[in-house]
């Protein structure tokens, strides 16, 4: 398995999704403190990564944020916890973590679920530039 960076944060995030792809996009360009790598849930560094945790690959619809050594988020409260690192506007989202997580995640997951008719779905996941590439761990 891929060693985990020391001191960053992994996103798993789905690959072929345009939505998550974007997503990834805006998380690299307002992580100013380079505090995130990436890896596709469909990597098999992902898979592992959720193994580990004692996730269930097959029901995964989400992303995942996981601080080595501290927890991992899933669904909302990953999202949230990601935005808390980001400059700009963007770390004003954690704010909403005071809302419930059933009715956040609820939220979510009717995004989640309609996200590939809405914003499409691509063939394979995302290769990134090569000034990208030490970000993403596959």
């Amino acid at each position: 398995m891929n060693k985990i960076p020391e001191h960053k944060k992994i996103v798993l995030f789905d690959g072929v999704c345009n939505l998550c792809d974007d997503a990834v996009q805006r998380i690299i360009k307002h992580d100013r403190k380079d505090i995130f790598r990436f890896a596709s849930l469909q990597s098999d560094f992902g898979k592992e990564l959720v193994a580990e945790r004692g996730l269930d690959p097959e029901e995964l619809d989400s992303i995942i944020l996981i601080d080595p050594g501290v927890a991992y988020y899933k669904k909302s409260t990953a999202a949230l916890e990601i935005s808390r690192e980001l400059s700009g506007g963007f770390s004003l989202l954690k704010n909403f973590l005071f809302i419930p997580e059933s009715l956040r995640d609820g939220i979510y997951d009717f995004i989640a679920n309609n996200r590939y008719k809405w914003f499409g779905k691509k063939e394979q996941c995302m290769i990134p530039t090569p000034e990208l590439k030490a970000k993403f761990l596959d």
